[in-house]
This record gives C-alpha cells, sequence and structure tokens, in this order.
C-alpha cells in the first residue's frame, strides 16, 4: 500500500484521547469495585491504553515518516541531551527542597528530608511498587510523546500544546482517587489535597514538554525525568500540606522557564507542519500551515 504523503497526513488528537480515556476507563472504573489483585490488575492494564492507542494510531496511519518519527523518538539515544535531563531532574529536586522549607512557614517539619519506609499505594508489596513506578514512567511516556503530544503541537505552539495537554492528563487519573490503595485515593481525606492533585499536573506538563523539546522529542529522556519525579514524589516524606505548597513551587519554576525559553514555547514554525520539518525543506512548502484544531476522526 503506497505511502500517504507526509503533507497529507493530518493528526487526529480528538480521537487520540477519546479513545486513550475510553480505553484505560473501561479497565479502571470497574477496578474501583473489585478487590486486591484483581483490581490491580485492570489497573496495570488501563495503565497500557495510552501507548497501546498511540502505537495503533502510528501503526496505522499509512505514513512512513510517521512510523520513522516514532522508532527515531524511541531508540534514538543519540538525541537525549543528557546535560538538559540533568538539569531537569535538578531543577525537581530544587522544587522538592524549596517546597519543604517554605512548609516550615506553615507548622510543617523538616523530617519531611527523609525517605518513606513504603510507598503510598497499598496492598501490592515493595517489589511490586517499585516495578509500577517504572513501569509507569515507561508506558505513560510512550502513549503520550508517541503520538499524543505531536498532536496538539501539530495546530498550536507549545505553550498552549503544554496548557491543553498537562489538563487532560490530569483529569485522564480521575477514576484513581476512588480506587482503594492507590496515590490518589489517599488524597480522599481532604478535597483541598484532590484538587492540589489535579492541579499539579498542568504546570508539571510545561516541564516535561521543555525536558521532550530539549532533547529534540525524545521519549528516553522524558521516561528518565518522569521516572525521577515519581520517585521523588513517592519516597521524599513530604506532607499532603507541603505538597500543596510544592504546586505554588512548580508554577513559579514553570514560569521561569517558560520565559527563559520563550522561543521554545511561542514559536509557530512547527505548526501545521511538524512531519514535514523532519524529512528536509522540499515537503515544507506542500501544505499550509492551520492553528485550527481538527475535530474530523
Amino acid at each position: 500500500m503506497s505511502e500517504n504523503p507526509t503533507s497529507r497526513y493530518r493528526y487526529k488528537p480528538v480521537k487520540f484521547f477519546a479513545l486513550a480515556y475510553l480505553f484505560t476507563w473501561i479497565f479502571w472504573i470497574p477496578a474501583v469495585f473489585l478487590p486486591g489483585n484483581i483490581g490491580f490488575a485492570l489497573m496495570a492494564v488501563g495503565l497500557l491504553a495510552p501507548a497501546v492507542v498511540s502505537t495503533l494510531f502510528v501503526l496505522l496511519s499509512k505514513s512512513d515518516a510517521l512510523k520513522r518519527d516514532l522508532k527515531n523518538k524511541l531508540i534514538g539515544f543519540y538525541k537525549v541531551k543528557w546535560a538538559n535531563v540533568f538539569l531537569a531532574v535538578l531543577v525537581f529536586a530544587v522544587i522538592v527542597v524549596c517546597s519543604i522549607l517554605l512548609s516550615l512557614l506553615f507548622g510543617q517539619s523538616l523530617d519531611q528530608f527523609a525517605f518513606t519506609e513504603d510507598f503510598s499505594f497499598t496492598g501490592v508489596g515493595v517489589g511490586s511498587a517499585l516495578i509500577t513506578i517504572l513501569a509507569a514512567s515507561i508506558i505513560e511516556e510512550v502513549g503520550w510523546k508517541g503520538y499524543c503530544e505531536d498532536s496538539i503541537g501539530e495546530y498550536m505552539n507549545w505553550f498552549w500544546e503544554s496548557m491543553i495537554f498537562g489538563a487532560l492528563w490530569s483529569l485522564w487519573h480521575l477514576p484513581l482517587i476512588f480506587i482503594k490503595g492507590t496515590y490518589q485515593a489517599g488524597l480522599m481525606v481532604n478535597p483541598l489535597y484532590v484538587v492540589n492533585f489535579f492541579v499539579s499536573g498542568i504546570p508539571l506538563g510545561f516541564i516535561i514538554t521543555w525536558v521532550y523539546l530539549a532533547s529534540d522529542r525524545s521519549i528516553l529522556a522524558c521516561m528518565v525525568f518522569h521516572l525521577f519525579v515519581n520517585f521523588m514524589q513517592e519516597k521524599i516524606a513530604m506532607t499532603p500540606e507541603t505538597k500543596c505548597v510544592e504546586t505554588a513551587v512548580v508554577i513559579a519554576a514553570t514560569a521561569i522557564i517558560v520565559l527563559a525559553k520563550k522561543d521554545m514555547f511561542f514559536e509557530t514554525r512547527h505548526v501545521g507542519r511538524l512531519l514535514e520539518t523532519l524529512t528536509g525543506p522540499s515537503n515544507c512548502a506542500a501544505r499550509p500551515a492551520s492553528n485550527r484544531l481538527p475535530g474530523a476522526m
């Protein structure tokens, strides 16, 4: 079958998110009502959904350029700017330190500068918890960076892409707050903690977009950063109150990053021609840029 020309391929973000949500939540919602290992198994299957949907979108696209792009993002280790990944990890470590220090003003303790003995999600064991954190970091990034973020970024600058992706990514976790034993369910003791969780995903989306773009759209770079963030959030003994403070610090850090990288976040050179810029200048003029987010499926 002949390749769909790069200039004619249309990313389908609306369809992607509809299917990613559907095939995640049809497993996560039953897990709310099912106990123990059965619920955990359903959660694990649901976690796979964005990666599976993303990969199928690429493989069924009939676009060789899109398939090459996914391959390069997955195994193009040369793309990773390790200095920038280290900088991002350092920035998040500083965010955690500043959050704990600021929390002292609200009566929190310096004892938060310690590692927790257990993970926040229960019933799976320490070994399984570590595997879950690692798997979540790898699988989620294959889904979100394999197709999703580019499908939004094709139609707008990376600032608005980060805003939209961060909100949708946060909302994707919604059923987890009702599943006993998850980190999100532990937040239900206070509605403020729940709201904070969903708000915090938006500025974090900007930071991970920075990691993604700085390493020439490398999925590996995002996996490493995501793993570090998950580990810090789980193992540093921050209280829920301090995590509310942390969200404010993340927003401040995000503002600094966006201001420092204005060309990265606000340029529109890639809009309407994201794949074309990967295949040489001969294709660049083949399709006019469009800022319209398509509703077509």
